[in-house]
């Protein structure tokens, strides 16, 4: 519009000029043929056109740009008056039209942006586990029902939030969230959140999740409390079985098992072959069955806290010495080598003996189990900053990778011939002495398992002279 007022002005300038040029020519001629007088008037009568011309033509045009700008600035109830049916009235009712276009479409674009907002809050209102939804900065923006019940007052203020019980786990998911921008979802028993409604006390499990725009931009985050007060009650109850029925299964199978030595060892009279065979292959049976009572009331022991670790200064290359010796007959009745690679030097590792000897056997004798004859086993302990890293890796048939994520799961598919619980076993004390376990495996590839433990700290010896 402003280019187009431009170019009006220039034109009727030049119609200007062109005017008061023919003007000059017609008075010059006037006057030279003694009519001077008419020179003037039509000398007059070309400038009063040239001003009239000029005036009405640039007047609606700067009009007409007044009200497209009021338009574009956002003042859609805006009008364009022109009453006329010229070229500017057409541009008018053009502008006219195009105000209740923009209107209209931004009614609709608000309310289907108010319905999506309501629907949105019913649902987030709607959910019976507790929601916080936070902004990019960890603020708190809004909170369902269920959080409101739950936490008071304290779920819509951070400060508030930080002095609750439970209330830096929640602050401090949304930090992680927020700053790596990926899930954060604890599962262990330090995640459960204690909380007290009344008389009542329940478990809330930890989950925060980023959100993100269609760009992948970062919104906030999201944090949900699952209530698993009746999943801890039954797992409670659960460890108490298993816990109780190992023990009262133990003193029978030992009675079994003393049976079963005595009559292979011929203490009752010889026995034929076939008794032979059956007494050998029951003996096998009740000593694996005594191996998952073993595993079923060490996991009840951990599970209810009552395992006791007694830790000490251990070394690695004498702990992985020990764990071959202890397999090497069976190892060799295969043809498998076991071999150690561990320098003799390695910081001492803080553990319980019992539980690393209990972690390595669990993996040398999975490792026994499933590598064919004539192949290898090597057992590694290398340091990794403040921790040994200890591997049995070896040359078997592998893992499937649909099965790697719940190998380290109770009664887990992977041991077919064993209890199902040794990795789950080994997972659990691993970490209670501070660690990490993690396996790595190809189909046809063989399997590496890997865990670590905590370096001890150095202990201070002083000389007999400084000590005097």
């Amino acid at each position: 519009m402003r280019n187009l007022s431009r170019r009006l002005i220039f034109g009727c300038i030049l119609l200007a000029g062109l005017t008061a040029g023919l003007a000059t020519v017609a008075h010059q001629a006037l006057a030279a043929a003694g009519q001077l007088k008419l020179a003037w008037i039509l000398v007059a009568a070309a400038v009063v056109v040239t001003a009239g011309t000029i005036f009405f033509v640039l007047r609606p045009i700067r009009q007409l740009a007044r009200d497209a700008r009021s338009i574009a600035q956002g003042n859609l109830e805006h009008r364009v008056e022109w009453s006329s049916h010229d070229s500017f009235g057409v541009i008018a009712s053009e502008l006219n039209r195009i105000a209740v276009r923009l209107r209209e479409l931004r009614n609709t674009e608000a309310g289907r942006r108010q319905m999506e907002y309501q629907l949105s809050d019913a649902v987030l209102q709607s959910l019976f586990e507790p929601i916080i939804v936070t902004d990019g900065k960890g603020h708190l923006l809004k909170v369902n029902q269920a959080a409101t019940e739950l936490l008071g007052e304290a779920a819509t203020d951070r400060m508030a939030l930080a002095n609750t019980p439970g209330g830096d786990k929640i602050l401090s998911a949304i930090r992680d969230a927020v700053s790596m921008q990926k899930p954060v979802a604890t599962e262990d028993e330090a995640s459960l959140l204690p909380m007290r409604i009344g008389k009542q006390k329940r478990s809330f499990r930890l989950r925060t999740m980023p959100m993100r725009d269609s760009e992948g931009r970062l919104l906030g985050a999201v944090t949900t409390l699952e209530d698993v007060t009746s999943l801890q009650d039954t797992d409670r109850f659960k460890t108490q079985f298993i816990s109780v029925a190992s023990r009262k299964l133990r003193d029978p199978l030992l009675q079994l098992r003393r049976g079963l030595y005595a009559l292979g060892q011929g203490f009752s009279g010889e026995l034929l072959p076939l008794q032979a065979e059956l007494v050998a292959s029951a003996s096998n049976e009740s000593e694996k069955l005594d191996d998952l009572m073993t595993d079923l009331i060490e996991v009840a022991e951990l599970d209810a806290g009552r395992r006791e670790f007694t830790l000490e200064r251990l070394r690695p290359l004498q702990v992985l010495n020990e764990a071959r010796d202890r397999y090497c007959d069976e190892a060799a009745q295969k043809h498998i080598r076991v071999d150690v690679t561990a320098y003799a030097d390695l910081s001492f590792v803080q553990a319980d003996r019992r539980a690393l000897r209990s972690i390595l056997d669990n993996l040398l004798s999975n490792a026994i189990r499933y590598t064919p004859p004539d192949g290898e086993i090597l057992l590694v302990a290398e340091e990794v900053q403040e921790f040994v890293q200890f591997k049995v890796q070896d040359t078997g048939r592998g893992i499937e990778a649909e099965r790697l994520g719940t190998i380290f799961d109770r009664f887990s598919a992977f041991s077919e011939r064993g209890s199902g619980l040794g990795l789950a076993l080994g997972r659990r004390l691993v970490e209670q002495l501070g660690g990490q376990i993690a396996v790595e495996s190809r189909l046809g590839h063989g399997t590496t398992f890997r865990f670590t433990i905590p370096v001890a700290a150095v202990q201070e010896v002083r000389h007999p002279v400084e000590v005097g």
